[in-house]
């Protein structure tokens, strides 16, 4: 194999002993075996996952100010201070937050039972495209787990979830959210408002939104300024992004809730991040 590299790389009318006795010339650092490295994502490039079917987005890494927003008067204690948080590494989040096809498919393929059906919202799970709810932050782990991912942590998540944007809300809130006074008292299919700068879909409003961290109401203020991962134990798991049932001071980037992570609601979901079978 290395010989015929080696007869390919000659230029044409060197004799061969030249060739054999010089050797082919590489650039420094360059590897003899190993192919070059594969370009990186694009911000917002799509890419389906073999495992549930749904489409994930690059957010490519990036540094952005969380919590409270400029100029919001509506937050609360404990989405304050605003603090900068530096995301060093790359990730493959859904697009929309899990349907209920794709938790049909978990569900079949791993014996977990669906949670009980929604009534009027959605009556036995025959609606598909929107939002499973009724999931606990227990069930969305295993899912995730399942689908190869992971809930997202909760700086990830606001990253993502602002695309790019300062303000409380990435647009106009009828364009881009179902809450209280718009939902006529459902959840609706997912991505039919406008996505974020980033290409997602439901970040805010339709439901809310399970991450992996621990809930402490005075996290802020000490929080790391990279890679945060949460608090290290609690009681309660934090939600975010509001739902089609709470009031519109609700539904703004930085709005935090928490529950146990048994809790099932009516407007709770989730969205996972890809770590494999993206593709």
């Amino acid at each position: 194999m290395r010989l015929n590299r080696i007869i390919s790389a000659l230029p044409l009318g060197l004799p061969l002993w030249v060739g054999l006795t010089l050797g082919v010339h590489f650039p420094a650092g360059a590897s003899r075996l190993e192919p070059q490295a594969a370009a990186p994502p694009k911000a917002g490039e799509v890419r389906i996952s073999s495992k549930d079917g749904l489409k994930y987005v690059w957010i490519p890494p990036g540094k952005f100010m969380m919590g409270c927003s400029s100029g919001d008067t509506e937050c609360f204690d404990d989405e304050k201070p605003a603090h900068n948080v530096t995301i060093t590494k790359g990730f493959w989040i859904g697009q929309t937050p899990v349907t209920v096809a794709a938790y049909k498919r978990f569900a079949s393929a791993t014996g977990q039972q669906m949670p009980s059906e929604p009534g009027i919202i959605n009556p036995e799970w025959v609606n598909e495209n929107m939002p499973v709810v009724k999931v606990s932050w227990n069930d969305s782990q295993a899912y995730c787990q399942w689908a190869g991912d992971r809930l997202p942590t909760e700086a990830e998540w606001e990253y993502a979830a602002r695309g790019g944007s300062t303000d409380a809300r990435y647009g106009a809130l009828d364009d881009v959210a179902w809450y209280g006074k718009n939902s006529d008292s459902r959840t609706h299919d997912v991505a039919e408002k406008r996505a974020n700068g980033f290409g997602l879909y439901d970040t805010l409003g339709n439901v809310w939104q399970w991450v992996d961290d621990w809930y402490d109401a005075n996290y802020y203020q000490n929080s790391p300024s990279r890679d945060s991962m949460g608090p290290s134990s609690g009681r309660h798991r934090v939600l975010r992004g509001g739902s089609w049932v709470v009031d519109p001071s609700l539904v703004r980037v930085s709005s935090r809730t928490d529950d146990v992570p048994a809790f099932r609601n009516l407007d709770a979901g989730f969205r996972c991040v890809g770590e494999a079978n993206i593709s």
